[in-house]
C-alpha cells in the first residue's frame, strides 16, 4: 500500500533472487538487506522472505547492490522456478549424502518441486539455454576439479562420492569436458575453475 510521499511500495513477502548457489550468497545477500536498514529478513538460497513494506527508493538501492556482486531480482514464475531448479541442482551435486546421489535425479527433482519433470526440463533448456542434464554435468566437473585440487582423495574416491558408475567413466567425461584428463589437471598449476554461478 502505498504512502503519501510515494516511497512506500507493497513488496512481495518472497523476493527472488538469481544466482544465489551458496551459503556465502547467502551471507553476502543477508548483509545488503541490513545495511538498507531491512532487518526482518529471512535469507535463503534463491529467496529473501521480507516481513513488512520496503520503501520503493531503498529497494532500489538495495537492487543496485545486489547487482554490484552479481545478484538480480525476479520477477516472472519461470524464472524462479529455473532458479529453484538450480539450487536443488546444487545441493544434488554438492551433497556429502552419497546415497542420496544414487537416487534418480528426475524423480528427486520432480519430488522436491512438485512438478512433472519434463515440463522442468523443457522450461530450463528454454530459459537458460542448456539441457538440465548438461547443467549436472558440468557442476560434477567443476565439483571434481575442487576435489582433484584439495588432493584429499583418490580418483577411485572422487568417482564413487559422485555418482560414477568407474573411474573410467569420469574421466571420460572430464576429458570430454575440459580437454584434459584428471590427472593431468590436476598436475597444472593454473587450474581453470569456474565459480558455480557462472556454469
Amino acid at each position: 500500500m502505498n504512502n503519501l510521499d510515494g516511497n512506500k511500495i507493497s513488496q512481495p513477502s518472497n523476493i527472488f533472487i538469481k544466482n544465489m548457489v551458496c551459503n556465502r550468497c547467502i551471507l553476502v545477500v543477508g548483509q545488503i538487506f541490513k545495511s538498507a536498514g531491512i532487518e526482518d529478513v529471512n535469507v535463503q538460497l534463491g529467496k529473501v522472505e521480507v516481513g513488512h513494506d520496503i520503501p520503493n527508493n531503498v529497494f532500489q538501492q538495495i537492487e543496485a547492490n545486489l547487482n554490484e556482486v552479481g545478484f538480480e531480482t525476479m520477477s516472472s514464475q519461470a524464472m524462479q522456478l529455473v532458479e529453484q531448479i538450480k539450487n536443488l541442482t546444487v545441493n544434488f551435486v554438492y551433497s556429502n549424502q552419497t546415497d542420496e546421489r544414487k537416487v534418480n535425479f528426475s524423480t528427486f527433482l520432480s519430488s522436491k518441486m512438485n512438478k512433472d519433470y519434463n515440463y522442468l526440463s523443457t522450461l530450463f533448456s528454454s530459459v537458460e539455454n542448456i539441457t538440465i542434464e548438461h547443467y549436472i554435468i558440468n557442476l560434477k566437473i567443476e565439483r571434481v576439479k575442487e576435489l582433484l585440487v584439495y588432493d584429499e582423495k583418490t580418483l577411485s574416491e572422487i568417482a564413487y562420492e559422485m555418482g560414477y558408475s568407474s573411474v573410467a567413466h569420469l574421466s571420460g567425461q572430464f576429458k570430454k569436458n575440459t580437454g584434459f584428463t584428471p590427472s593431468y589437471f590436476k598436475n597444472l598449476g593454473d587450474h581453470k575453475r569456474k565459480s558455480i554461478d557462472n556454469v
